[in-house]
């Protein structure tokens, strides 16, 4: 079955761990070996051979680059022009693969199905470009609004707000407050450019009023549930309802932190915390009772999103895995429609009303 993954920091782990993410995950974690510059070396669970042996044909794939001031302790970047030259390497850096012809861009309905169609030809995969469509994790970087605009032409389609701790449109994970005229401001342009709207790491405060003010496409790329593992970054059940009676889509996070609850950083193992694909399923499962059915959830695995093995679920060793979803699903009395929805179809569903109105 054709997998979409709506959440992969692909340029982070290209231009930040100096990763060749076209090489198999095998090589990639041999070259790290000694290495303790971060936690994550030789864990690499992401590479494109990944991506097209598990048929993950089309992923959600970020910029990111965060600004801090000069209290917030947080790793960034010291002024917004810097964070935005960082986003702009990262996509020099996604345009290099396709021009080697290792990934394809996904900008409207019509590449979209252009790319659906060459990867459900029946023909081998190893060679197929992984589609990708680009996404701003953390509104940092943007200068002005005018860079969103010409972010906007240069593909970008998805933006969310905040990352980690307080940002200059909005608060994220950890932090708390409503978002004040800049972001307010931008929630604006990003609705008359047709920007879908990530609601992954808002505040509380800010989720709500972003709700209030946003009259456009809303997902949750990469977001689990406050219900099962208790934490701000999690979504509550009043959130989780709100986004599905906005017809949004839930993609569900593959970090260790965020499947069970209790983990501690660089302590806990995911043998020790029986930390399985199958309590993924978990988080899925909940939301799909929340809704009542399967069309609300889907995979945002944030997967190597500085993190490797050592922190995600112990039956997965590369991205390739994530079609043991499938039989999971399964297990729990999801039907053949059911899982094909949480795996590809509730992401394109998506994506084909949305990308629809773009010419």
């Amino acid at each position: 079955m054709f997998l979409i993954d709506a959440h992969l920091d692909l340029s982070m782990n290209a231009m930040e761990w100096n990763r060749d993410l076209r090489q198999p995950i095998e090589r990639i974690n041999a070259r790290e070996k000694g290495l303790t510059d971060k936690p994550d070396r030789s864990k690499a669970t992401v590479c494109l051979p990944a991506l097209r042996k598990g048929n993950i044909g089309l992923v959600v794939a970020t910029q990111i680059a965060r600004y801090v001031a000069p209290e917030n302790p947080l790793p960034g970047w010291h002024s917004p022009e810097q964070a935005w030259a960082h986003t702009q390497a990262q996509l020099a850096w996604y345009k290099a693969m396709e021009a080697a012809g290792e990934m394809v861009q996904i900008t409207n309905l019509h590449s979209l199905e252009q790319h659906l169609a060459l990867w459900n030809d029946g023909s081998p995969n190893e060679q197929k470009p992984v589609g990708y469509i680009l996404s701003l994790e953390g509104a940092d970087s943007l200068v002005s609004l005018e860079h969103l605009e010409i972010a906007w032409n240069y593909g970008l389609r998805a933006v969310g707000p905040a990352h980690y701790g307080p940002g200059r449109y909005a608060n994220g994970t950890d932090a708390t407050g409503k978002m004040g005229q800049a972001g307010l401001d931008l929630l604006k342009k990003m609705e008359s450019l047709g920007m879908i709207l990530d609601a992954t790491h808002l505040c509380d405060d800010a989720f709500w009023q972003a709700m209030d003010h946003f009259n456009g496409s809303v997902w949750a790329s990469h977001n689990n549930c406050r219900a099962l593992v208790p934490h701000n970054r999690q979504f509550s059940d009043e959130q989780l309802r709100e986004l599905i009676r906005r017809d949004a889509v839930i993609g569900a996070a593959f970090d260790a932190w965020m499947i069970v609850p209790g983990w501690v950083r660089q302590v806990s193992t995911p043998e020790s915390m029986d930390c399985s694909l199958d309590k993924v399923v978990g988080h899925i499962d909940h939301i799909c009772q929340l809704a009542g059915n399967a069309l609300h959830v889907g995979i945002g695995s944030d997967l190597d999103g500085a993190f490797g093995k050592e922190q995600c679920p112990y039956d997965l060793e590369t991205i390739a895995d994530l079609p043991k979803i499938g039989p999971l699903l399964a297990a729990r009395g999801y039907s053949a429609a059911d899982i094909e929805n949480v795996l590809c179809g509730n992401w394109l569903r998506f994506l084909r009303k949305r990308l629809s109105v773009i010419g």
